[in-house]
């Protein structure tokens, strides 16, 4: 049966998230219902991983099979002409039988965005957390710099999270201020993540930023793996995932 790669991109504002539920939007629902019309089929359509309510995505991965004689390409013009505007399938190819979306993803990259001005920002209101007062960056890097390599990242956890294990694994993280406007995005990549760990990370690195935490207490943080001792959850507008990696060739790139 042939078996198909996706690309996608969406605003999350009006999606409880990937992940299909019960009575409320989901963008995995969207596209399966979409994909429904066009085969006359049920579809499930796999993620490489879910995204949380509001969270948005750059270039999501997922994967269908069907029995079916449409193409790549057809399935490509054929979603987007019955997705809503804020799903975009950017990419739709055959695959070989074995790909899976979610089993064979080498790392996945995520980026924050902060406006950090006094000001808010009309047009982009829905994608950075906005930070009224003025955060030290470089007591931010300072700090962010310990959650590289393994670690139990149970004090990042989400309460009530389902998972066998909290400890993962993170490659890189940064911290770049984009332009004289206040915005700046935190980006980290790891071989997986714990619901609400990037967003739990950022909400104690803006206390860092605020003076509220030193660059060491954050360090302590995550050695005590005690969600109690951590900052608030960042708000989930500002998160995207930005790209789900597949091999050493994609993970040696930026």
């Amino acid at each position: 049966m042939p078996n198909f790669k996706l690309i996608v991109e969406y605003e999350g504002t009006a999606y409880h998230g990937w992940q299909r539920q019960k009575d409320v939007p989901t963008v995995q629902e969207t596209i399966e219902a979409a994909l429904e019309t066009m085969t006359g089929r049920s579809v499930k359509v796999i993620g490489s991983g879910r995204t949380d309510a509001g969270v948005h995505a750059l270039n999501q991965v997922a994967s269908f099979s069907v029995d079916t004689r449409l193409t790549a390409d057809v399935f490509q013009q054929g979603l987007n002409s019955l997705l809503p505007p804020d799903i975009v399938v950017r990419a739709c190819q055959g695959v070989d039988d074995s790909f899976h979306a979610r089993y064979d993803a080498w790392s996945k990259v995520y980026d924050y965005h902060i406006l950090n001005r006094p000001l808010p920002a009309a047009p982009y209101r829905q994608f950075a957390w906005h930070v009224r007062k003025c955060l030290d960056l470089d007591s931010m890097r300072a700090a962010m710099d310990c959650l590289k390599g393994e670690h139990d990242f149970s004090a990042f956890e989400a309460s009530g999270s389902a998972r066998s294990h909290p400890v993962r694994n993170v490659m890189d993280v940064n911290l770049t201020a984009r332009d004289q406007e206040g915005y700046m995005v935190f980006t980290i990549e790891g071989d997986g993540f714990l619901r609400y760990m990037v967003r739990n990370i950022v909400g104690s690195l803006v206390d860092v930023g605020l003076g509220k935490i030193s660059p060491k207490g954050f360090q302590g943080i995550l050695v005590s793996r005690d969600r109690k001792q951590a900052g608030i959850t960042a708000p989930a507008h500002g998160l995207f995932l930005r790209q789900v990696k597949y091999s050493a060739r994609d993970a040696s790139s930026k």
